[in-house]
């Protein structure tokens, strides 16, 4: 323990000397600011990646439920399965929707169109913030009045139609085990009509603007010859109720037969290319710290060469190798520790400040993209991973260069 005191007190001394600035300590600092600048990027670059999934994530909310449940074999499952009644009731749950989609065709104005049919029951605008993304100066959010069943499609679906208030629309969807009729193919579909209660949805995704038409439960369970039945069922958690905790117990009571899925996995596809994307940039950015290192492998040979006299002093006053490996060992150390700790700290300052003023903006006009300047998010698990990183792979190299010239 005393030898390593001595070693750090003379790598500190060889490094950052206050009394004479010295070749070693301009190249020393010069090497904290490759590893600073590196580190910064890697931590704004893994934060902006962060940024874009949270704001993927807010634009899903409105539409996607927290929690939604589907059934692992087959596309429908019984609404009234004793599992699902089990997962409606447990711990952390506050409100339940049932809901079946499928694909249908409409037909307006003599031109049909694929889309996607969802039926949601009464709990459906409780469990997601649907009424916040609707527009319409006159309509309003309604699925079902007595014997009327009404439509609310996504805004590029009506602006397919041609506008919002479409009036009345007839729904298609083939029978159930008959070949489409060529002789006559209108008996081959089940049909049915929709009202337009005036208003439309904006989810910003073109997924579900471009496809998507709510209508109620019933309606659609009717016309896809699926009374009873649904293809999912959607949870909102309680306040407070930590969700993966939920998850969790939900998986346990769906075991093989249901499959639980949060807002991120119901979006699979997207979410895996964002992590592949994240997963690369720091692939790519981790290459370029591994070149800052050199900077520090530098250092310590410029510095083995300098004070080589002084190293032989060293040896003479009873040092042995161990010392002389603890010298340069603590040196390259602590260019790395410093440069990682200035570096994360100026990533996230950066970050704040482009939180806070938006100084870097997405397109050069207003409204050209779904926000105008680039989002970042600090994740505390980035932060953690970008010291690692740079402590690691810092460490790593110091410790083969030393080793390789004090064996």
């Amino acid at each position: 323990e005393i030898i390593m005191r001595v070693a750090l007190f003379i790598a500190r001394r060889y490094l950052f000397s206050l009394r004479s600035l010295g070749i070693s300590t301009v190249v020393s600092l010069i090497a904290v600011l490759g590893v600073t600048v590196t580190t910064a990027a890697l931590f704004c670059t893994l934060s902006v990646f962060n940024g874009f999934g949270d704001l993927v994530k807010s634009l899903y909310t409105a539409f996607d439920s927290e929690i939604k449940i589907t059934p692992k074999s087959g596309k429908y499952v019984s609404a009234a399965d004793p599992t699902l009644q089990k997962m409606k009731s447990a711990e952390g749950v506050a409100v339940a929707s049932e809901s079946i989609e499928d694909a249908a065709l409409i037909l307006f104005t003599g031109r049909p169109a694929v889309i996607t049919l969802k039926g949601v029951d009464g709990n459906f605008d409780r469990c997601t913030g649907i009424r916040n993304i609707l527009y319409g100066e006159n309509g309003r959010y309604l699925l079902r009045a007595g014997n009327v069943d009404y439509g609310i499609p996504g805004i590029g679906l009506a602006g397919m139609m041609g506008t919002v208030d479409y009036g009345t629309l007839e729904i298609c969807v083939p029978r159930r085990g008959e070949q489409v009729n060529l002789a006559n193919p209108a008996e081959s579909f089940n049909v049915g009509t929709l009202a337009s209660p005036g208003v439309c949805f904006d989810v910003n995704q073109k997924k579900y603007d471009d496809s998507y038409l709510l209508t109620s439960l019933e309606f659609a369970q009717e016309l896809l010859e699926q009374p009873g039945n649904i293809t999912q069922l959607e949870l909102k958690l309680a306040d407070g109720a930590d969700a993966a905790a939920v998850k969790r117990k939900l998986k346990e009571i769906g075991g093989d037969k249901f499959e639980v899925l949060d807002r991120l996995e119901q979006q699979g596809e997207m979410y895996r290319m964002m992590q592949i994307e994240k997963l690369m940039a720091y692939i790519f950015l981790s290459l370029i710290l591994v070149i800052a290192t050199f900077n520090v492998i530098s250092t310590l040979s410029l510095l083995m060469v300098q004070k080589r006299d002084d190293l032989q002093t060293i040896a003479c006053l009873g040092g042995d190798g161990k010392m002389l490996r603890g010298i340069f060992l603590s040196a390259g150390r602590m260019i790395c520790l410093i440069g990682g700790l200035i570096g994360t700290g100026l990533g996230a300052l950066l970050c704040y400040i482009q939180q806070e003023y938006g100084i870097i903006r997405l397109g050069q006009s207003s409204g050209t993209f779904i926000i105008d300047y680039y989002p970042v998010s600090v994740h505390p698990t980035d932060v953690i991973l970008v010291l690692l990183t740079v402590v690691g792979l810092g460490f790593l190299s110091v410790r083969i260069a030393v080793h390789r010239r004090f064996r």
